[in-house]
Protein backbone atom coordinates (compact mmCIF):
# COMPACT_ATOMS: atom_id res chain seq x y z
CA UNK A 1 0.00 0.00 0.00
CA UNK A 2 3.06 2.07 1.09
CA UNK A 3 4.65 1.89 -2.56
CA UNK A 4 1.26 2.30 -4.43
CA UNK A 5 0.67 5.35 -2.37
CA UNK A 6 4.27 6.79 -2.78
CA UNK A 7 4.07 6.48 -6.77
CA UNK A 8 0.40 7.96 -6.70
CA UNK A 9 1.90 10.86 -4.96
CA UNK A 10 5.16 11.09 -7.14
CA UNK A 11 2.57 10.68 -10.29
CA UNK A 12 0.29 13.80 -8.48
CA UNK A 13 3.86 15.85 -8.24
CA UNK A 14 4.64 14.95 -11.89
CA UNK A 15 1.32 16.00 -12.95
CA UNK A 16 1.53 19.45 -10.65
CA UNK A 17 4.84 20.16 -11.99
CA UNK A 18 3.89 19.55 -15.50
CA UNK A 19 1.10 22.05 -14.87
CA UNK A 20 3.28 24.53 -13.11
CA UNK A 21 5.37 24.26 -15.78
CA UNK A 22 2.73 25.02 -18.31
CA UNK A 23 1.43 28.00 -17.24
CA UNK A 24 5.20 29.44 -16.40
CA UNK A 25 4.02 31.75 -13.45
CA UNK A 26 3.56 29.09 -10.23
CA UNK A 27 -0.49 28.76 -10.52
CA UNK A 28 -1.85 25.40 -11.33
CA UNK A 29 -6.10 24.85 -11.75
CA UNK A 30 -8.37 24.77 -8.71
CA UNK A 31 -11.08 23.56 -11.58
CA UNK A 32 -10.22 20.85 -13.80
CA UNK A 33 -13.06 22.06 -16.14
CA UNK A 34 -14.35 18.03 -16.37
CA UNK A 35 -15.81 17.92 -12.96
CA UNK A 36 -15.59 18.89 -9.29
CA UNK A 37 -12.76 17.13 -8.42
CA UNK A 38 -10.89 19.25 -5.01
CA UNK A 39 -14.57 21.14 -4.20
CA UNK A 40 -17.42 19.39 -2.14
CA UNK A 41 -20.93 20.69 -1.49
CA UNK A 42 -21.39 21.52 1.75
CA UNK A 43 -25.05 22.05 2.38
CA UNK A 44 -26.60 22.53 -1.26
CA UNK A 45 -28.35 19.84 -3.46
CA UNK A 46 -26.43 17.88 -5.73
CA UNK A 47 -27.03 19.22 -8.95
CA UNK A 48 -26.56 22.83 -7.32
CA UNK A 49 -22.95 23.54 -8.76
CA UNK A 50 -21.60 21.17 -12.03
CA UNK A 51 -19.71 21.21 -14.80
CA UNK A 52 -20.90 22.13 -18.80
CA UNK A 53 -18.45 23.40 -21.70
CA UNK A 54 -15.36 23.94 -19.28
CA UNK A 55 -17.32 25.94 -16.92
CA UNK A 56 -18.35 25.51 -13.16
CA UNK A 57 -21.91 26.45 -13.03
CA UNK A 58 -24.50 27.24 -10.21
CA UNK A 59 -28.10 26.97 -10.82
CA UNK A 60 -28.16 29.65 -7.16
CA UNK A 61 -30.70 27.05 -5.93
CA UNK A 62 -30.65 26.37 -2.80
CA UNK A 63 -29.20 28.73 -1.25
CA UNK A 64 -25.02 27.32 -0.06
CA UNK A 65 -21.76 27.00 -0.50
CA UNK A 66 -19.32 24.69 -2.35
CA UNK A 67 -16.36 24.59 -0.41
CA UNK A 68 -12.27 23.61 -1.30
CA UNK A 69 -11.50 20.21 -0.11
CA UNK A 70 -8.54 21.14 1.57
CA UNK A 71 -7.86 24.80 3.22
CA UNK A 72 -5.37 27.23 2.16
CA UNK A 73 -3.79 29.98 4.07
CA UNK A 74 -0.99 32.16 1.81
CA UNK A 75 -2.21 32.30 -1.72
CA UNK A 76 -3.40 34.19 -5.10
CA UNK A 77 -6.91 33.28 -6.63
CA UNK A 78 -7.55 33.96 -10.04
CA UNK A 79 -11.19 33.12 -11.44
CA UNK A 80 -13.44 34.56 -14.48
CA UNK A 81 -16.94 34.78 -13.93
CA UNK A 82 -20.45 35.44 -15.27
CA UNK A 83 -23.53 36.21 -14.47
CA UNK A 84 -26.84 35.09 -16.18
CA UNK A 85 -29.41 36.56 -14.49
CA UNK A 86 -29.58 40.69 -14.09
CA UNK A 87 -28.92 41.71 -10.62
CA UNK A 88 -27.20 37.97 -9.77
CA UNK A 89 -25.79 37.53 -6.58
CA UNK A 90 -22.91 35.21 -5.88
CA UNK A 91 -19.82 35.71 -3.98
CA UNK A 92 -16.40 34.10 -3.30
CA UNK A 93 -15.29 32.91 0.23
CA UNK A 94 -11.48 33.46 1.23
CA UNK A 95 -10.89 31.67 4.54
CA UNK A 96 -14.00 30.17 4.92
CA UNK A 97 -15.21 27.64 7.05
CA UNK A 98 -17.03 24.63 5.64
CA UNK A 99 -20.16 24.62 7.78
CA UNK A 100 -22.78 26.90 7.63
CA UNK A 101 -23.18 29.52 10.41
CA UNK A 102 -25.80 28.68 12.86
CA UNK A 103 -28.87 28.84 11.52
CA UNK A 104 -28.64 30.21 8.28
CA UNK A 105 -26.83 28.90 4.88
CA UNK A 106 -23.94 31.03 5.07
CA UNK A 107 -20.28 30.10 6.21
CA UNK A 108 -18.20 32.38 8.18
CA UNK A 109 -15.33 33.83 6.17
CA UNK A 110 -14.16 36.93 4.22
CA UNK A 111 -16.18 37.35 1.03
CA UNK A 112 -15.61 38.94 -2.09
CA UNK A 113 -18.59 40.30 -4.10
CA UNK A 114 -19.60 38.88 -7.15
CA UNK A 115 -22.55 40.70 -7.79
CA UNK A 116 -24.55 41.73 -10.88
CA UNK A 117 -24.50 45.77 -11.77
CA UNK A 118 -28.36 45.52 -12.27
CA UNK A 119 -28.44 44.94 -8.42
CA UNK A 120 -27.61 48.79 -7.00
CA UNK A 121 -30.57 49.71 -9.51
CA UNK A 122 -32.62 47.69 -8.13
CA UNK A 123 -31.39 48.56 -4.46
CA UNK A 124 -30.88 52.24 -5.25
CA UNK A 125 -31.23 53.20 -1.65
CA UNK A 126 -28.18 51.18 -0.52
CA UNK A 127 -26.09 51.41 -3.25
CA UNK A 128 -22.48 52.93 -2.35
CA UNK A 129 -23.84 53.40 1.08
CA UNK A 130 -24.21 49.58 2.35
CA UNK A 131 -22.85 47.44 -0.69
CA UNK A 132 -21.80 47.54 -4.34
CA UNK A 133 -22.01 45.87 -7.33
CA UNK A 134 -18.08 46.11 -7.76
CA UNK A 135 -16.02 44.12 -5.45
CA UNK A 136 -16.37 44.75 -2.27
CA UNK A 137 -14.99 42.94 0.63
CA UNK A 138 -16.33 42.35 4.13
CA UNK A 139 -16.58 39.75 7.08
CA UNK A 140 -19.47 37.86 7.59
CA UNK A 141 -20.97 35.22 10.37
CA UNK A 142 -18.17 36.12 12.69
CA UNK A 143 -15.25 37.03 10.72
CA UNK A 144 -13.13 39.93 11.28
CA UNK A 145 -11.58 42.26 9.39
CA UNK A 146 -10.39 46.04 8.85
CA UNK A 147 -11.78 47.86 6.25
CA UNK A 148 -9.66 50.55 3.70
CA UNK A 149 -9.74 52.96 1.23
CA UNK A 150 -13.49 53.73 0.52
CA UNK A 151 -15.35 52.61 3.41
CA UNK A 152 -19.18 51.62 3.48
CA UNK A 153 -21.40 53.85 5.81
CA UNK A 154 -21.25 50.87 8.25
CA UNK A 155 -17.43 50.38 8.49
CA UNK A 156 -17.21 47.15 7.73
CA UNK A 157 -17.10 46.92 4.01
CA UNK A 158 -14.20 47.89 2.21
CA UNK A 159 -15.56 49.56 -1.35
CA UNK A 160 -13.63 49.46 -4.43
CA UNK A 161 -11.94 52.63 -5.78
CA UNK A 162 -13.15 52.22 -9.12
CA UNK A 163 -15.82 50.88 -10.81
CA UNK A 164 -14.34 47.85 -13.18
CA UNK A 165 -17.30 45.45 -13.48
CA UNK A 166 -18.79 44.43 -16.33
CA UNK A 167 -22.65 44.18 -16.58
CA UNK A 168 -24.46 40.45 -17.25
CA UNK A 169 -23.75 38.54 -19.27
CA UNK A 170 -20.02 39.65 -19.90
CA UNK A 171 -17.41 37.90 -18.51
CA UNK A 172 -15.17 39.34 -15.25
CA UNK A 173 -11.84 38.55 -14.25
CA UNK A 174 -11.26 38.44 -10.56
CA UNK A 175 -7.40 38.10 -9.68
CA UNK A 176 -7.51 37.88 -5.41
CA UNK A 177 -4.36 38.22 -3.38
CA UNK A 178 -4.31 36.54 0.24
CA UNK A 179 -1.38 36.69 2.21
CA UNK A 180 -1.01 36.64 6.12
CA UNK A 181 -4.47 37.89 6.35
CA UNK A 182 -4.68 40.59 4.20
CA UNK A 183 -6.65 40.89 0.71
CA UNK A 184 -6.29 42.51 -2.57
CA UNK A 185 -8.47 41.97 -5.42
CA UNK A 186 -8.06 43.55 -8.68
CA UNK A 187 -10.87 43.56 -10.89
CA UNK A 188 -10.52 43.12 -14.95
CA UNK A 189 -6.70 44.03 -14.98
CA UNK A 190 -6.71 46.42 -11.97
CA UNK A 191 -6.45 46.60 -8.10
CA UNK A 192 -9.08 47.97 -6.69
CA UNK A 193 -10.31 46.75 -3.18
CA UNK A 194 -7.79 45.97 -0.36
CA UNK A 195 -8.93 44.36 3.64
CA UNK A 196 -6.68 44.21 6.60
CA UNK A 197 -6.13 42.08 9.41
CA UNK A 198 -8.90 39.25 8.51
CA UNK A 199 -9.54 36.86 10.44
CA UNK A 200 -9.60 33.60 9.96
CA UNK A 201 -6.93 33.85 7.90
CA UNK A 202 -6.33 30.01 6.85
CA UNK A 203 -9.10 28.15 5.46
CA UNK A 204 -11.44 26.92 2.68
CA UNK A 205 -12.06 28.41 -0.21
CA UNK A 206 -15.87 28.30 -0.93
CA UNK A 207 -18.32 29.80 -3.96
CA UNK A 208 -21.38 30.58 -3.38
CA UNK A 209 -24.99 29.99 -4.56
CA UNK A 210 -27.89 32.79 -3.44
CA UNK A 211 -30.52 32.55 -5.77
CA UNK A 212 -29.25 33.27 -9.46
CA UNK A 213 -27.52 30.85 -12.26
CA UNK A 214 -23.63 32.17 -12.20
CA UNK A 215 -20.78 30.87 -14.18
CA UNK A 216 -17.01 30.19 -13.17
CA UNK A 217 -13.96 29.13 -15.60
CA UNK A 218 -10.32 29.33 -15.23
CA UNK A 219 -10.26 29.06 -11.81
CA UNK A 220 -6.32 28.71 -10.78
CA UNK A 221 -4.11 29.35 -7.67
CA UNK A 222 -0.59 29.81 -6.58
CA UNK A 223 0.33 29.31 -2.95
CA UNK A 224 2.40 31.56 -1.20
CA UNK A 225 4.93 30.81 1.79
CA UNK A 226 3.13 29.94 4.65
CA UNK A 227 3.15 32.33 8.01
CA UNK A 228 2.39 30.06 10.69
CA UNK A 229 -1.00 31.26 11.40
CA UNK A 230 -2.37 30.56 14.97
CA UNK A 231 -5.04 27.99 15.87
CA UNK A 232 -7.11 30.86 17.03
CA UNK A 233 -7.05 32.79 13.76
CA UNK A 234 -7.29 29.13 11.41
CA UNK A 235 -10.90 28.06 10.24
CA UNK A 236 -12.19 24.93 11.85
CA UNK A 237 -12.39 22.28 9.31
CA UNK A 238 -15.14 20.26 10.54
CA UNK A 239 -13.45 17.46 8.52
CA UNK A 240 -16.04 14.27 8.20
CA UNK A 241 -19.21 15.86 8.58
CA UNK A 242 -22.17 15.40 6.12
CA UNK A 243 -25.23 17.07 5.53
CA UNK A 244 -28.80 15.35 6.30
CA UNK A 245 -30.85 17.91 4.50
CA UNK A 246 -29.94 19.52 1.34
CA UNK A 247 -32.32 22.34 0.99
CA UNK A 248 -34.49 21.14 -1.45
CA UNK A 249 -36.87 18.89 0.30
CA UNK A 250 -36.91 15.87 2.52
CA UNK A 251 -34.78 13.59 1.03
CA UNK A 252 -33.33 10.91 3.52
CA UNK A 253 -36.45 11.29 5.96
CA UNK A 254 -39.17 8.85 6.67
CA UNK A 255 -41.43 11.33 5.25
CA UNK A 256 -44.96 9.54 5.45
CA UNK A 257 -48.73 10.68 4.45
CA UNK A 258 -49.84 10.80 7.78
CA UNK A 259 -46.81 13.80 8.88
CA UNK A 260 -46.44 15.55 5.66
CA UNK A 261 -48.84 18.03 6.52
CA UNK A 262 -46.71 18.97 9.23
CA UNK A 263 -43.22 19.40 7.85
CA UNK A 264 -41.84 22.24 5.00
CA UNK A 265 -38.73 22.41 3.37
CA UNK A 266 -38.23 25.97 2.96
CA UNK A 267 -34.25 26.51 1.11
CA UNK A 268 -32.29 25.97 3.89
CA UNK A 269 -34.66 25.83 6.56
CA UNK A 270 -37.25 23.18 7.48
CA UNK A 271 -40.03 23.51 9.62
CA UNK A 272 -42.51 21.42 11.93
CA UNK A 273 -45.82 23.51 11.46
CA UNK A 274 -47.54 24.92 15.15
CA UNK A 275 -50.64 22.81 15.02
CA UNK A 276 -52.28 20.97 17.72
CA UNK A 277 -52.93 17.95 15.37
CA UNK A 278 -49.15 17.47 14.67
CA UNK A 279 -48.38 15.99 18.09
CA UNK A 280 -46.15 13.23 17.79
CA UNK A 281 -45.76 13.74 14.44
CA UNK A 282 -42.13 13.48 14.61
CA UNK A 283 -40.04 12.90 11.83
CA UNK A 284 -36.92 10.21 11.52
CA UNK A 285 -34.39 9.16 9.31
CA UNK A 286 -34.13 6.58 6.96
CA UNK A 287 -30.67 5.51 8.24
CA UNK A 288 -29.85 4.09 11.63
CA UNK A 289 -26.21 5.42 13.19
CA UNK A 290 -24.53 4.15 16.10
CA UNK A 291 -21.64 6.76 17.43
CA UNK A 292 -21.48 9.93 16.00
CA UNK A 293 -20.99 13.64 16.43
CA UNK A 294 -24.13 15.78 15.43
CA UNK A 295 -24.51 19.55 14.63
CA UNK A 296 -28.24 21.05 14.63
CA UNK A 297 -29.18 24.91 14.62
CA UNK A 298 -32.88 24.96 16.03
CA UNK A 299 -35.08 27.58 17.12
CA UNK A 300 -38.50 28.04 19.08
CA UNK A 301 -40.74 30.55 17.71
CA UNK A 302 -40.53 34.21 20.02
CA UNK A 303 -43.82 33.60 21.48
CA UNK A 304 -46.39 30.99 22.53
CA UNK A 305 -48.23 29.24 19.89
CA UNK A 306 -51.43 27.72 19.34
CA UNK A 307 -51.22 23.90 20.83
CA UNK A 308 -47.88 23.94 22.66
CA UNK A 309 -47.71 21.43 25.33
CA UNK A 310 -46.50 23.88 27.69
CA UNK A 311 -48.75 27.23 26.48
CA UNK A 312 -46.65 29.55 28.59
CA UNK A 313 -43.71 29.12 27.28
CA UNK A 314 -42.38 29.29 23.33
CA UNK A 315 -42.76 25.63 22.89
CA UNK A 316 -40.68 22.79 23.10
CA UNK A 317 -39.39 19.26 21.28
CA UNK A 318 -36.74 17.35 20.58
CA UNK A 319 -33.89 15.15 19.13
CA UNK A 320 -34.37 11.56 20.08
CA UNK A 321 -31.18 9.56 19.27
CA UNK A 322 -31.13 5.70 17.83
CA UNK A 323 -34.29 5.46 17.55
CA UNK A 324 -34.34 4.82 21.30
CA UNK A 325 -37.52 7.00 23.39
CA UNK A 326 -34.96 7.05 26.53
CA UNK A 327 -32.65 9.26 25.08
CA UNK A 328 -34.04 12.57 23.82
CA UNK A 329 -32.46 16.07 23.62
CA UNK A 330 -34.75 18.14 24.84
CA UNK A 331 -35.69 21.83 23.31
CA UNK A 332 -37.16 23.68 25.50
CA UNK A 333 -37.69 27.31 26.71
CA UNK A 334 -38.56 26.65 30.37
CA UNK A 335 -36.40 27.79 33.08
CA UNK A 336 -33.94 24.81 33.21
CA UNK A 337 -32.66 25.19 30.04
CA UNK A 338 -32.38 22.89 26.45
CA UNK A 339 -29.98 19.83 25.92
CA UNK A 340 -31.12 17.46 28.85
CA UNK A 341 -31.66 14.29 28.73
CA UNK A 342 -35.33 12.98 29.17
CA UNK A 343 -37.05 9.46 28.77
CA UNK A 344 -34.10 7.62 30.74
CA UNK A 345 -34.07 6.51 34.25
CA UNK A 346 -30.52 7.70 34.55
CA UNK A 347 -32.15 11.43 32.76
CA UNK A 348 -29.44 14.40 33.05
CA UNK A 349 -30.70 18.02 33.64
CA UNK A 350 -28.50 20.48 31.62
CA UNK A 351 -25.68 21.46 33.76
CA UNK A 352 -26.38 25.79 32.78
CA UNK A 353 -28.50 27.13 30.59
CA UNK A 354 -26.95 28.24 27.22
CA UNK A 355 -30.00 28.57 25.54
CA UNK A 356 -30.47 31.94 23.42
CA UNK A 357 -33.99 33.95 24.05
CA UNK A 358 -36.90 32.21 21.76
CA UNK A 359 -36.80 33.40 18.16
CA UNK A 360 -32.50 33.22 17.84
CA UNK A 361 -30.96 30.38 16.19
CA UNK A 362 -29.17 27.93 19.06
CA UNK A 363 -26.82 25.24 17.67
CA UNK A 364 -26.45 21.52 19.54
CA UNK A 365 -23.27 19.82 19.46
CA UNK A 366 -24.24 15.98 20.32
CA UNK A 367 -21.70 13.57 20.57
CA UNK A 368 -23.02 9.64 21.38
CA UNK A 369 -20.42 6.86 21.96
CA UNK A 370 -21.23 3.75 23.02
CA UNK A 371 -23.73 3.99 26.15
CA UNK A 372 -21.97 7.63 27.03
CA UNK A 373 -23.40 11.38 25.64
CA UNK A 374 -22.18 14.79 25.48
CA UNK A 375 -24.33 17.80 24.49
CA UNK A 376 -22.82 21.43 23.46
CA UNK A 377 -25.41 24.72 23.18
CA UNK A 378 -23.71 27.25 21.95
CA UNK A 379 -20.25 26.16 22.75
CA UNK A 380 -21.40 25.54 25.94
CA UNK A 381 -20.85 21.68 27.74
CA UNK A 382 -24.55 21.02 29.31
CA UNK A 383 -24.21 17.54 29.58
CA UNK A 384 -21.05 15.42 29.90
CA UNK A 385 -20.13 11.93 29.25
CA UNK A 386 -23.41 11.26 31.10
CA UNK A 387 -23.96 7.33 31.00
CA UNK A 388 -27.04 5.63 29.47
CA UNK A 389 -27.05 2.20 30.71
CA UNK A 390 -29.03 -0.14 28.24
CA UNK A 391 -29.12 2.32 25.21
CA UNK A 392 -30.12 1.06 22.01
CA UNK A 393 -26.71 0.37 19.47
CA UNK A 394 -27.94 1.98 16.49
CA UNK A 395 -31.12 3.53 15.37
CA UNK A 396 -32.54 6.67 13.49
CA UNK A 397 -33.14 10.18 14.66
CA UNK A 398 -35.84 11.39 15.54
CA UNK A 399 -36.80 15.16 14.94
CA UNK A 400 -39.85 15.80 17.92
CA UNK A 401 -42.85 17.27 17.45
CA UNK A 402 -44.56 18.36 20.55
CA UNK A 403 -47.41 20.52 18.76
CA UNK A 404 -45.93 24.02 18.98
CA UNK A 405 -43.80 25.18 16.04
CA UNK A 406 -39.98 24.26 15.90
CA UNK A 407 -37.54 24.56 13.15
CA UNK A 408 -34.87 23.03 11.93
CA UNK A 409 -31.25 23.85 9.64
CA UNK A 410 -27.88 22.89 9.04
CA UNK A 411 -28.35 19.42 10.17
CA UNK A 412 -24.47 17.49 10.15
CA UNK A 413 -23.63 14.04 11.28
CA UNK A 414 -19.97 12.65 11.44
CA UNK A 415 -20.14 9.04 12.16
CA UNK A 416 -17.37 7.75 14.42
Amino acid sequence: MTSCLSTALLAFGLCSSLIVAQDGDGFVPLFNGKDLTGWHPVNVAADTFFVRDGMLITTGHPIGVMATERPYENFIIELDWQHMEYAGNSGLYIWGEPMPAPGVPFSKGIEVQILDLGYEKQHPDGANKWFTSQGDLFPIWGATMTATGRVSEGGQRSFPTENRTKPSPEWNHYHVECNKGEIRLSINGKEVTVANDCVPRKGFICLESEGAECHFKNIRIKELPPSNTPPEQTAQAYAGFHQLFDGKGLGGWKLTAEIKPFWNANGAIFTGKADPAALHKNLWTEKEYGDFELIADWRLPGKSQKGATQPATAGDSGIQLRGDARVQIRITSESMGSGGVSGSPSASAPMTKADLKPGKWNRFMITMKGDRLTVKLNGQVVIDNAPLPGVAAKGPLGLLHHGSGIEFANLFIREL
